[in-house]
């Protein structure tokens, strides 16, 4: 199953479940109570998100100034994103995943979890000379050639 058909999955199942859990919560606290139960984790959500964020900037802040790249503090950012977008979303499994999402040990989770995948390459980008020359320029860097055989690197020029 492709990720697309996976989105299109999550975006009729997650929407039904959310319905089915806000119903059976309304079936024992009542409407009202729910209703501002679903306002509250909003509102309380918005708030520690926009917390993390700041906290975020300013780690990606300090490690611009320090010189390194900012790459940990980039992901952080990015997941907040998520994380605020569900907090935001009514409903109380999004609210549930997006405040997991705030936590640092989750974040951190995440980030390695993401980032193995990146690196894996399970996630296909776009190149601009295509993949094929993508993979021969990998290779040659290497020191093989497309076939495979090995070359001597070529000597270092200074410009």
């Amino acid at each position: 199953m492709c990720w697309e058909q996976m989105v299109v999955i999550a975006l009729i199942v997650i929407p039904l479940a959310e319905l089915f859990v806000i119903i059976q919560v309304g079936g024992l606290i009542g409407a009202i109570p729910t209703i501002l139960l679903l306002l509250t984790f909003s509102i309380a959500g918005a708030w520690l998100v926009k917390r993390e964020g700041s906290a975020a900037w300013e780690r990606f802040s300090k490690a611009i100034q320090a010189g390194r790249v900012p790459a940990k503090e980039t992901a952080d950012g990015a997941i907040l994103l998520v994380a605020g977008a569900l907090l935001i979303t009514p409903g109380f499994l999004t609210d549930t995943f997006g405040i997991l999402l705030l936590l640092p040990p989750v974040r951190a989770f995440v980030r390695t979890f993401a980032t193995a995948r990146f690196i894996r390459g399970s996630w296909v980008g776009m190149t601009v000379g295509g993949a094929a020359s993508a993979g021969n320029a990998w290779q040659s860097r290497r020191g093989r050639t497309p076939d495979g055989d090995s070359q001597q690197p070529a000597p270092r020029q200074t410009y």
